[in-house]
């Protein structure tokens, strides 16, 4: 963070001398300040259309972080705010007439009128000049009059749509209703309150900000707020109904308004944050949801940080380069954490009936900012309560609790995910993938996959791809089951089945990924003639006899990999292949019995799925990969992802393993840290099967956040084995366990402890002198 910012810095930018700041919120007055502060001679003026103590809200969050940056940078204002702080430690969650504690978490807020009077009083100080109840001069006229424009003027700003064209925004709406109050006495932590009504579902967000005065945020799903009867009720009347709602929590106390609505929340994001000589910053820029309490912890921030490029570089274009570029990313992070925390609480009728420590467990750790281990950090009693709740035996980490599929007992929670290798010769696996898959079977996993391994000659990704279609594959596969169940006892190995579809006949991935062969293509057949890239092959429709054909390709291949001695098989279902083609409403439109409706695009599917349980032994587990949603419009959404899994778990699925994206070429996926683990999460809960999460998935902090809070049964994890093949093993001896979960191979046992890497104990210094 640039909040490092100091009179003396470099390169004093001589050209913002006039600067318009058009709003007069937190972000905006800070700035102004800080602008000021740091060169007196500067001409700042504030355009704020409100009243000096018109504000929207009651109290105000900022981090340490936050106000470590603000001491740094403005010592009078820190010194100002310390005086008015109010700090607590704990979070309460009330739900089903319990109240679950967590402390250690470290809160300091105050009232958001404090805050504006605090700064009023410091850009007086400094000599900016603040308009109130006035509207800021044309956007046109303001950039030409002054060297920097800063728009300030929050999620609705009149600049940003004036400018729409160039800052490129996006602004979603979300599903919940919400309305902020206040409540005339100090609750004694964050509390998070439960209310299932004959309506539905809604919640409580509270803490203090005050001796005495507290903020209060009601918030429902749309469709609850209208069957309450919330869409036809005056202010004072939701005000009264939500004092009775929660009455338990208020301790029966009123609550109060300031011009407070209804709303529902809105997501902004830009492409860009300025153009020319004017700058969007906080909430014109971009917003994050209140339930991780960001938004003005985001415009301090910001306004920190557009100070601190103005000192350091020579013009303003380049400091407005400057500030995006280091603000993107923490902005970014932030949003990611804000939507995940969003989102979990407008699906929070899922997780009602989790048991009752889990369901605290996972409201803290919704927007994966708060983990597992850095929970046990901030209060070890609570977080051992929710693993002995969970099962966890004294001293194992929830990643290394069993689980069971069927007649398969896995011994953690730990999956190597399937990954092409693309190294076989006319599909025979050798030795590198005995090597490969072996290594990662000694690692410690508690399940290793395969690559996909191709059903047909025709249904190959790529000539390197593994094969199980005749004898001689299924032998080379044998030798690499024999390899793992006698070399790492304990460890399950299971075989990924697929047919390319249209994504087929193409190059090694290092050589081009999807790229088509310059030479010895062979035909593509697909769901429908549609080439997955432009230019590339255009697949065969498949006739009712052709389908006939493969799905007798994928119970052979079954019949062999039973043979080959692997534990479980999954059949792929996502990516784009085969029957992720026939899934999707991108790829698929057919018009016969194949075709059309969801039901229809599930037909032939579940035709396979059927043909290989039927082969499958009775006793050993089958699994279904699918992509969760298409990330790109007219897709498959997260509401067809139910269906799918409930039809594939209905024909007897023992897991869904939740991947999303790869289905089309276009796809606009949303990345970030486990990313695709909303989506297993939901179907876990609202199908009631296990899942496989997958994607982005890296520590082992993340695998046992996951798992202690519900959100998936099974973590696979791709690049991580990639990077580190005894991943599962480091992560047991990184955590100090030596149970059953992750025994290592004895040859290896003289290294389950990490090496030293270097001398820590320096001598002393021998005299320690004074000033």
């Amino acid at each position: 963070m640039a909040g490092a910012v100091t009179v003396a810095a470099q390169g004093r930018n001589e050209r913002a001398r006039r600067i318009a700041v058009v709003g007069g919120g937190p972000g905006g007055l800070y700035a102004a300040a800080l602008l000021k502060r740091l060169d007196p001679e500067r001409d700042v003026t504030v355009w704020e259309r409100n009243a000096p103590d018109e504000t929207f809200g009651f109290g105000v969050v900022l981090s340490d972080e936050t106000l470590g940056g603000i001491e740094h940078a403005d010592p009078v204002v820190y010194a100002a705010l310390q005086e008015d702080f109010v700090r607590w430690d704990d979070i309460d969650i009330v739900h089903r007439g319990t109240r679950h504690t967590s402390g250690g978490h470290g809160f300091a807020a105050l009232g958001r009128r404090r805050l504006l009077e605090i700064l009023h009083e410091r850009c007086r100080s400094l000599g900016v000049r603040i308009h109130f109840r006035t509207r800021a001069p044309a956007l046109e006229r303001l950039a030409a009059d002054h060297d920097l424009v800063v728009a300030a003027d929050g999620v609705h700003s009149a600049i940003r749509e004036a400018r729409a064209e160039a800052f490129g925004p996006r602004v979603t709406e979300h599903r919940c209703r919400y309305i902020w109050l206040a409540a005339d006495f100090a609750l004694d932590a964050f509390r998070f309150e439960i209310a299932e009504t004959e309506h539905g579902v809604m919640q409580l967000h509270g803490y203090p900000y005050a001796a005495d005065a507290s903020t209060v945020i009601v918030e429902m799903r749309e469709e609850v707020w209208r069957a309450a009867g919330f869409d036809e009720l005056g202010a004072p009347e939701s005000i009264e109904r939500c004092a009775k709602i929660f009455a338990d929590a208020l301790r029966g106390r009123p609550l109060r308004s300031n011009n407070s609505a209804w709303t529902t929340f809105r997501t902004v994001v830009n492409g860009h944050w300025s153009q020319g000589n004017v700058v969007l910053l906080g909430d014109a820029a971009h917003t994050a949801h209140f339930s991780i309490g960001s938004g003005t912890k985001l415009a301090v921030e910001d306004a920190l940080a557009l100070a601190a490029c103005l000192e350091e570089q020579p013009d303003v274009p380049s400091a407005l380069a400057a500030y995006e570029e280091e603000r993107r990313p923490v902005v970014a992070s932030t949003q990611r954490a804000a939507r995940a925390s969003l989102e979990w609480f407008e699906n929070l009728g899922l997780y009602l009936d989790q048991p009752p420590r889990q369901f605290a467990f996972n409201l803290l750790t919704r927007s994966r900012r708060v983990t597992h281990d850095n929970l046990r950090l901030r209060d070890a009693r609570f977080t051992e309560s929710v693993e002995r709740e969970f099962g966890c035996p004294p001293g194992t980490p929830p990643m290394f609790t069993p689980f069971r599929l069927r007649g398969l007992t896995l011994r953690n929670r730990v999956v190597v995910s399937p990954m092409d290798m693309y190294s076989a010769t006319d599909g025979v696996p050798g030795d590198f993938h005995l090597v490969h898959l072996g290594a990662r079977a000694l690692g410690g996993a508690g399940l290793v996959m395969t690559e996909m391994v191709c059903v047909s000659e025709e249904g190959r990704i790529t000539p390197g791809c593994a094969g199980l279609y005749t004898g001689r594959q299924a032998e080379a596969w044998r030798r690499i089951t024999d390899f793992v169940h006698t070399g790492a006892p304990g460890t399950a190995i299971g075989v990924q089945l697929g047919h390319s579809g249209r994504k087929g006949s193409t190059k090694l991935m290092w050589e081009g990924m999807d790229e088509p062969l310059p030479e010895g293509n062979w035909p593509l057949v697909a769901a429908s003639p549609l080439p997955y890239k432009p230019g590339g092959q255009t697949p065969r429709h498949l006739s009712r006899a052709q389908l006939t054909d493969i799905r007798e390709q994928f119970a052979s291949a079954a019949w062999r990999a039973a043979r080959a001695g692997f534990d479980l098989l999954e059949l792929h279902c996502a990516h784009g292949y085969l029957l992720s083609g026939f899934l999707s409403p991108l790829t698929n439109r057919r018009t016969d019995a194949y075709g059309g409706s969801l039901e229809k695009r599930l037909r032939f599917p579940l035709e396979v799925f059927d043909a290989v349980r039927a082969v499958w032994p009775a006793e050993r587990p089958m699994t279904v990969r699918i992509s969760a949603t298409d990330w790109a419009e007219g897709g498959t959404t997260a509401e067809d992802a139910v269906g799918i899994a409930r039809a594939f778990a209905a024909h007897g699925a023992d897991a869904i393993d939740v991947s999303t994206g790869q289905v089309v070429a276009e796809e606009r996926p949303e990345f970030g840290r486990s990313y695709q683990t909303p989506f297993a999460d939901r179907i876990r809960h609202e199908v009631r099967v296990p899942v496989v999460a997958v994607g982005a998935i890296s520590s082992w902090d993340d695998v046992n956040s996951l798992i202690l809070a519900g959100r998936t049964d099974l973590c696979a994890l791709a690049r991580p084995h990639l990077y580190d093949p005894h991943w599962t093993l480091h992560a047991a001896a990184e955590q100090g366990y030596e149970g059953p979960g992750a025994p290592w191979p004895d040859p290896y046992r003289a290294g389950s402890r990490r090496p030293q890497t270097g001398r820590t104990d320096a001598p002393k210094p021998r005299l320690s002198l004074g000033d």
